[in-house]
């Protein structure tokens, strides 16, 4: 369900960005072009999908012999199908127009890598287990709330021209708010990731709940120690983590909505589209999270995820047999030079 609804989501801020490129390039005459538009962004999440599904999936896309056609032969299908936009687009060129033909060409493709090159890492983030989507998307709407609230209430000082109601103090009592919001909302609740269950031939997400949702036990600098009395403090390493995600948030979140205030008034419009009554497009309401969920995508590849078992093992049965046992002896000597194999087989005993 979530799935479908990144997807409509991401559709939507597409066709409101082309939108505004089309209104403003005055391009609704030009040859194939909506078409052309459209067609990239089937291509572009035929490619993205399909890397998921086969990523995630192995095992399941193995057993069926057309996913397992489709994926071994999936970045071969997706740049032919890309090829055949290029080609379309470049048979479509009219002698009169081509400066702008070449601009929107340009325009769909930034709009691809904005949109639906950040939506796919939402999905990848989901993947992860659904904290992973719910604590960045929450932590971004906390600040925009907080935000607007210090702003109202105390906000004096400007803080930047492209937005001159965003103020010094709306930002720093944001970003605090943020930060204490993060720590408490950051509990052992949807952190296992989607995996394939080949016993029950389903998707599951139950796991043991990893090291990084267990409680442990952290020692409080003496400064805090001595305000408090606490020698330590228990909480879910995710909790640290969370303060990483919440200032960035708080920081660096809102230069995604002063991206997209800048962008508007470069084509001197308000808003992206009225979709959403009195709040414009659903454009203007993801403009930072898509630059979160960026984050988050950076941040678990670089500081959480490691090495995955199974992910390994599913790709292990996929060999033919001789590979197999080529990897099982390579894999038994590595382990007998370590001395690994004969404690193992002491304990075994």
């Amino acid at each position: 369900l979530l799935l479908l609804l990144v997807l409509c989501v991401q559709i939507k801020c597409f066709h409101e960005i082309i939108t505004i490129g089309y209104s403003v390039y005055h391009s609704y005459h030009l040859p194939w072009f909506r078409t052309l538009s459209w067609y990239f962004l089937l291509c572009v999440n035929y490619f993205f999908y399909g890397e998921t599904v086969t990523d995630y999936f192995f095992t399941l896309v193995q057993r069926e012999e057309p996913l397992r056609i489709l994926s071994k032969y999936h970045r071969f299908i997706s740049f032919a199908l890309y090829l055949t936009g290029f080609c379309m687009f470049v048979l479509s060129l009219v002698k009169k127009h081509y400066r702008l033909q070449f601009y929107m060409f340009g325009w769909t493709h930034v709009t691809l890598l904005i949109v639906v090159t950040q939506s796919h890492l939402i999905i990848h983030n989901l993947f992860e287990g659904m904290i992973w989507f719910i604590v960045p998307i929450s932590c971004v709407i906390c600040n925009d709330i907080m935000a607007y609230m210090f702003g109202f209430f105390f906000g004096r000082t400007p803080l930047i021209k492209l937005s001159p109601k965003k103020t010094w103090e709306g930002f720093i009592g944001g970003f605090f708010s943020t930060v204490v919001f993060g720590i408490l909302v950051s509990y052992r609740y949807f952190v296992c990731p989607v995996e394939f269950n080949n016993d029950s031939n389903s998707f599951q997400v139950d796991c043991e709940p990893p090291e990084l949702f267990q409680l442990q036990d952290y020692a409080l600098p003496s400064v805090l120690e001595s305000l408090t009395g606490w020698p330590t403090v228990r909480l879910y390493p995710f909790q640290i983590h969370s303060i990483a995600l919440s200032a960035f948030a708080s920081i660096m979140g809102p230069f995604g909505g002063f991206f997209a205030s800048g962008f508007k008034r470069a084509f001197k419009i308000k808003d992206f589209a009225n979709t959403i009554p009195g709040h414009g497009g659903i454009m203007d309401r993801f403009d930072c999270q898509y630059l979160m969920a960026t984050f988050v995508n950076v941040y678990i590849a670089s500081f959480i995820r490691g090495p995955n078992p199974s992910k390994v093992i599913q790709q292990l049965l996929a060999l033919r047999p001789d590979q197999q046992l080529h990897i099982f002896n390579s894999l038994k000597a590595h382990l007998t030079e370590k001395g690994l194999l004969p404690a193992l087989e002491e304990a075994a005993a």
